[in-house]
């Protein structure tokens, strides 16, 4: 039974969320510790009332702990994860360290519940549930129903990822950006990003690969197939936009047999931690700056593929932080 709970990277965007999002559900827990680096060290944070001390993340830390909520970057879940599960707890992991590896099940709770129980031993599993990358989790929460009525043979995809996606740091950076930009005419806040983001998108995400993808676009083309369990092909663009902290994606797909559009509106009314948002009569569809703070997909733009005819095209927005994040480990980990 899990009963001490640790959030590793608690002072981040996302570690900050987590602790939100568990106070926000009544997560059952004894005790929680909050880790982060010496420079957190001392911090306090508000949690049911009572006042929690940021400590030291260290080898030390995870003495009596059940649940470890990871959102502390790659290397730092490298090198403690491990450490972690040999003290006795589990790991859900908010890095991409652990996401393709074979031995680790990367999971949306509203798609592949089943194969949680994969991160036991007994299953082959090292003690470690490894949370998607947030574009994917948005994508594949959508295209599971659909996926139910006809098999999703390809997926082409735009995503128009918020600044939110780099961290705390790059949306206070987006920020000071507009506000210089107004105040002078210019900004010279350009660290988290490789270029100014206010005013403009930029058509690049993580480094290069070696067939011109990113490393953000071909995270989605190998965690698609391995959640859903599917031979499906995605081939994406990932964009980043001014946008605070919601993702939008521009999604194409083609079914095995041509689905009508009442059906694919159905299966999104039906489906699980969806909201359809589609009356374009009336200018109603998914937008970033109405769903901060939201904890659903929104889906809206439905409509017949003109370039395939077994092909539709959706809209889909959601906030990167929760469902994206820190949502999508606490729904993990109300499973265990």
């Amino acid at each position: 039974m899990i009963r001490n709970v640790a959030i590793m990277g608690a002072t981040g965007a996302v570690g900050q969320e987590i602790l939100s999002i568990l106070e926000e559900r009544n997560f059952p827990l004894q005790s929680l510790k909050l880790l982060a680096s010496e420079r957190s060290a001392g911090k306090e944070f508000k949690f049911k009332g009572e006042s929690l001390k940021c400590e030291v993340l260290n080898k030390d830390s995870f003495k009596g702990i059940d649940l470890v909520l990871s959102s502390a970057g790659a290397a730092i879940s490298q090198e403690f994860a491990p450490i972690a599960v040999e003290n006795g707890a589990v790991v859900v992991d908010n890095t991409s360290f652990f996401r393709m590896d074979p031995k680790v099940p990367l999971v949306v709770p509203e798609v592949n519940p089943e194969d949680i129980k994969l991160y036991k031993a007994e299953n082959g599993g090292k003690g470690i549930i490894a949370n998607p990358n947030c574009t994917t989790i948005m994508m594949v929460v959508v295209l599971n129903p659909i996926e139910k009525i006809s098999h999703i043979k390809k997926i082409h995809i735009s995503s128009y990822q918020s600044a939110s996606g780099a961290g705390a740091i790059a949306m206070e950076e987006l920020k000071q950006q507009y506000k210089d930009i107004i105040e002078t005419g210019t900004t010279t806040h350009i660290n988290k990003f490789p270029f100014q983001l206010a005013y403009n998108v930029i058509p690049q995400i993580d480094k290069m690969t070696e067939n011109d993808y990113t490393k953000e676009e071909m995270k989605m083309f190998n965690e698609t197939r391995k959640i859903m369990h599917s031979d499906v092909r995605c081939a994406a663009t990932c964009v980043r936009v001014s946008a605070l902290r919601c993702h939008s994606e521009a999604i194409s797909f083609e079914t095995e047999r041509p689905l009508s559009i009442e059906e694919v509106r159905n299966a999104i009314k039906n489906g699980e931690g969806l909201q359809l948002c589609d009356d374009v009569a009336n200018n109603v569809y998914p937008m970033p700056l109405n769903l901060m703070g939201t904890d659903d997909v929104y889906v809206g733009r439905i409509r017949k593929d003109l370039a395939c005819d077994n092909g539709m095209n959706i809209w889909i927005v959601g906030d990167q932080i929760r469902k994206g994040a820190a949502l999508n480990a606490v729904q993990i980990a109300e499973r265990l």
